[in-house]
């Protein structure tokens, strides 16, 4: 790990190795600053990620801007290099005995490796086409779970937390689908819902007896 800091000033002496470990836990992706607060320019650099170095400008009146997150912390907020990569950066005021700032640390995170995972995840989980119905039109099984879990997504919870309104509303799905059309698919129905086939079989005969009766 790199580092560029003015080992002759005290407040480097006595935060560099809370410096160092920050940029060794979050390495290679943070880099570390200590700035001068009265002088505004910058004590020492832990995994730069720029060609700042000790006596560089710090610019610390950006932290004016900001809401503190907490007493003497602010961020995280964003910044952006020149070579187009995102951060995500947290400071914080450090003050002397007397409760003066003596310095500021900043750490800076590369959010390029976590915004590439997360294209990389949403990629895999997400379906890119439309299921291909001919394939699964003849296989009667996979109709039932997928109508199953299509229905208990959309209501949000499991099948064994359904109240017996929404195991009737899912029955009828089932028998629009045709599935209780295919021999001996109560058991397997029964399975699938986590209940008693006498239990499909009295949702089913209640969800067709209201079908008739409706106008």
């Amino acid at each position: 790990m790199d580092v560029t800091a003015d080992e002759t000033d005290p407040r480097v002496r006595m935060w560099s190795p809370v410096c160092h470990a920050v940029a060794l836990l979050l390495g290679p992706y943070a880099e570390v600053v200590l700035h001068d607060v009265p002088e505004d320019v910058v004590l020492g650099v832990w995994n730069p990620m720029t060609d700042r170095g000790p006596g560089s400008p710090s610019l610390l009146g950006e932290l004016e801007r900001l809401d503190p997150a907490a007493r003497d912390v602010f961020g995280p907020y964003g910044k952006l290099l020149a070579d187009g990569r995102r951060l995500s950066s947290v400071s914080a005021v450090l003050r002397d005995p007397e409760g003066k700032p003596s310095a500021v640390l900043c750490v800076n995170l590369d959010r390029t490796p976590l915004e590439g995972a997360a294209a990389l995840l949403a990629g895999f989980g997400a379906a890119v086409t439309p299921r291909p119905e001919p394939l699964f039109e003849q296989d009667w099984t996979e109709r039932l779970r997928h109508t199953v879990g299509t229905f208990v997504r959309a209501r949000g919870r499991p099948v064994e937390r359904l109240g017996r309104e929404d195991r009737l509303a899912l029955v009828g799905a089932l028998d629009a689908d045709g599935i209780f059309a295919v021999r001996r698919a109560v058991p397997v129905v029964a399975d699938t819902l986590r209940t008693s086939r006498s239990t499909v079989y009295s949702l089913l005969a209640e969800h067709r007896a209201q079908r008739t009766t409706r106008p």
